[in-house]
C-alpha cells in the first residue's frame, strides 16, 4: 500500500516539478535530470511514469497553459461591463501586457514548443482547443456576440487572436518597442476610420 502511495506522489512530483523547470527554464532548456532533481525523484521515476521526458514536459505545459489561461481570463474580465468596445479593447490589453510581464517564462515556453506542434498530437489538440476557446472570449467579451453566431464569434475572435500572438512575438523580442495597450487601441481606431 505504501509503495503504491509513493509511485502515485512520484508522478504529481514529477509533474509540479516539470511545471517549475517551465517557468524557470523554459521548454528547450530543460532536462530530465532538471525535472528529477525539482521533483526530489530519481531519473527512472521519469521513464516509468512519462516514458519520456518530452511526454512529461508536454503535459506540464498543458496544465500550464490551462492554468495561465484561466488566471488570464479572471484578470481580463472587464470591471466596466457598459464601456464601449474600444475602451473594453484598451483596458484588457493593459491586463495582457501585465500578465506579459508576470508570466513571460509560460508565453516563451508555450511559443517553443510550436515548431513542434506536428510532432506532438495531445499537446496540439490541447493548444487547439484552447484558442479556439480564446476566440469565443474575445469576441463575447468585447463584443457582446450571441453564442449561437457562431460564425462571427470565429472570426471576430480570430482577428483578436492574432493580435494576441502577433504582440507576443514582439514583447518577447523587444518589450521597449512593443506596442502598449494604448497604441493598440489607437491603431484600431485609426483602421476604423480609414476603412468607412
Amino acid at each position: 500500500m505504501f509503495g503504491t502511495l509513493a509511485v502515485m506522489g512520484n508522478r504529481e512530483d514529477l509533474l509540479e516539478g516539470a511545471k517549475r523547470c517551465l517557468y524557470e527554464k523554459g521548454y528547450a532548456r530543460t532536462t530530465a535530470r532538471d525535472i528529477a532533481t525539482a521533483a526530489g525523484t530519481s531519473l527512472a521515476a521519469i521513464g516509468y511514469h512519462y516514458k519520456t521526458t518530452e511526454a512529461l514536459l508536454n503535459q506540464a505545459l498543458i496544465e500550464v497553459m490551462g492554468d495561465f489561461g484561466d488566471k488570464l481570463a479572471a484578470a481580463l474580465s472587464p470591471d466596466n461591463p457598459d464601456a464601449g468596445t474600444l475602451e473594453k479593447f484598451e483596458a484588457m490589453w493593459t491586463g495582457v501586457l501585465n500578465s506579459f510581464k508576470e508570466d513571460r517564462a509560460v508565453y516563451a515556453a508555450s511559443l517553443e514548443i510550436f515548431g513542434q506542434m506536428d510532432r506532438v498530437a495531445e499537446a496540439k489538440q490541447a493548444f487547439a482547443d484552447g484558442i479556439d476557446e480564446t476566440r469565443f472570449w474575445w469576441a463575447k467579451t468585447l463584443h457582446g456576440t450571441d453564442p449561437g453566431d457562431e460564425k462571427t464569434a470565429r472570426i471576430l475572435g480570430s482577428f483578436y487572436q492574432a493580435l494576441m500572438s502577433g504582440v507576443i512575438v514582439q514583447w518577447l523580442i523587444d518589450p521597449e518597442r512593443a506596442p502598449s495597450a494604448q497604441d493598440l487601441a489607437t491603431a484600431l481606431r485609426l483602421v476604423g476610420a480609414q476603412t468607412r
